[in-house]
């Protein structure tokens, strides 16, 4: 199954992106990022199905929790998108 990862600043930062998604009522899980997505020691991303994404970005721009990078999940093989609204 395709999913997105969205990448947060700090742990802190992916608990209010988690909060505002599930109050948005999108599903989602955070945990460590996978060290070859970041260069950054501790990163922590927020997990989404594929079929949310607009929607997810649209919550996290109004409540000004934009995502330090986005990647897409593909039958096991990340690829970085941009920020945009698809």
């Amino acid at each position: 199954m395709d999913y997105y990862l969205i990448l947060a600043r700090s742990v802190t930062y992916a608990q209010r992106m988690q909060l505002a998604l599930e109050r948005a009522g999108l599903r989602c899980q955070i945990f460590r990022a996978p060290r070859e997505l970041t260069d950054l020691g501790c990163a922590y991303a927020v997990r989404l199905a594929a079929t949310d994404l607009t929607a997810a970005l649209t919550v996290l721009h109004r409540e000004a929790l934009d995502p330090v990078q986005i990647f897409l999940n593909q039958r096991g093989v990340f690829r970085e998108v941009g920020h945009d609204l698809p």
